[in-house]
């Protein structure tokens, strides 16, 4: 751990007091129907735009941080998406579609910008730690939140979660502006190597990228259908929010525990079958739904869903910032932060849709897709180590990379800046 920069110590310190206080999308369906008084299609529709936004803004916020430097996106981000949810009580219900789509764009631009400062912060082979860092500091943060707010929902009103959480976005904007280094800022255009590869050129030089992304994507709408579908079968099943609650916390705790010491532990190994067998163990995690609603299979399966996210998650976003070109660090990011947010718009109608029409199908349907994935990577890892164009646990541009030697430090988030 010693090889995780200061400045990937600060920027989670930012992420975990912003991710204390951002507790709206978890109570915003509540607030839009039971103090707003709108229908329920009404508020699907709000809430769901507001997780397109999101997702959007995973998508292309590396493109600006490209062009215009990751910290200044991670700064104007936060203060757009902090003064929308300041602001989203006071507006009338035809507004509040907009401005959520807003909010919910820039903050999805800073979670981009987050993955991107470490991408091009942390020394090449430390990166994992780095990303193990700050998901240590959001999944904190997020263990913490949800509580907070309910306390501060049920003691005061609805308003003030918002206000809140507007309130520490804003904060988190002026303590990234103290506290992360802005040296050597440069426009990374004006850096760009005269014949460097576009982002498409880019990535067909790179299949391996593009294999996990596709697997990732697909792992990701099956995976939070623990936050959807779960919750619903369930209570179906006679174990109600409560145990439902307990199973969250158990996610959150195993990973709060043993993220950070499995990440150090499987730092030398190759990324690609670490990530392979984490997406398996997604899989294997819905698969034990097979043996019925009982609190034991529950457990189970979210004791394997939880060893699987420890696996692939982090190793995952290191794999594509080692993989990536520096010009295009953030817009690798962003497919990765895109791909890796995307079942929070696709679960819920797809999984629902499912379970509506075919309850039994669910489960084997999730644990197929997961598992297939992860048989993909992992044949995939396989391939590639034979000798198809890039070495166990480094991409192409990794091992140029370290045969040149990595360019140190926050000199070189400088040119991202």
């Amino acid at each position: 751990m010693r090889e995780v920069p200061r400045v990937v110590w600060l920027l989670a310190a930012g992420v975990f007091m912003n991710a204390v206080v951002s507790f709206t999308f978890v109570y915003l369906f509540v607030w839009l129907t039971a103090v707003r008084g709108l229908p329920v299609p009404e508020a699907g529709l709000i809430a769901g735009t507001g997780g397109v936004g999101l997702v959007a803004g995973n998508f292309t916020g590396g493109w600006f941080g490209d062009h215009l430097g990751h910290r200044r996106v991670l700064l104007a981000g936060s203060a757009v998406s902090g003064a929308g949810l300041v602001l989203l009580p006071a507006l009338p219900t035809v507004a509040l579609l907009p401005v959520l789509l807003l909010a919910q764009y820039a903050a999805g631009t800073v979670r981009a910008a987050n993955s991107a400062l470490v991408a091009v912060s942390v020394p090449e082979g430390a990166r994992r730690q780095g990303f193990a860092v700050l998901r240590f500091a959001s999944n904190a943060g997020f263990t913490v939140g949800p509580p907070l707010g309910a306390l501060l929902a049920t003691r005061t009103s609805y308003t003030w979660l918002f206000v809140a959480d507007g309130v520490g976005t804003l904060l988190f904007a002026g303590y990234a502006a103290r506290a992360l280094p802005a040296q050597g800022v440069r426009r990374t255009r004006a850096l760009r190597p005269a014949r460097a590869d576009g982002l498409w050129a880019a990535l067909r030089a790179r299949p391996s990228v593009v294999v996990l992304l596709a697997t990732i994507f697909v792992t990701d709408t099956v995976y939070r259908q623990q936050y959807s579908t779960l919750p619903v079968w369930l209570a179906g099943h006679g174990i109600g929010t409560g145990a439902y609650g307990w199973l969250i916390a158990v996610n959150g705790g195993v990973i709060l525990c043993l993220e950070i010491p499995a990440t150090v532990a499987l730092r030398r190994r190759p990324p690609l079958p670490i990530i392979g067998t984490g997406l398996v163990l997604v899989g294997a995690g819905y698969a034990a739904l097979a043996g019925g609603a009982h609190i034991a299979t529950a457990v189970t399966m979210m004791l394997l869903l939880t060893a699987g996210e420890i696996l692939y998650k982090t190793t995952a976003t290191a794999y594509v910032a080692d993989s990536a070109p520096d010009h295009l660090q953030g817009r690798f990011q962003s497919l990765y932060a895109g791909a890796s947010v995307s079942g929070t718009v696709l679960a819920p109608p797809l999984g629902g849709a499912l379970y509506d029409t075919a309850p039994g199908a669910l489960w084997p349907v999730c644990a197929v897709l997961a598992a297939l994935s992860g048989a993909v990577l992992l044949a995939a890892a396989a391939r590639w180590r034979g000798g198809a164009g890039e070495e166990a646990g480094e991409g192409v541009v990794g091992q140029a990379r370290r045969r040149s030697g990595w360019r140190a430090g926050w000199a070189s988030a400088g040119r991202s800046d």
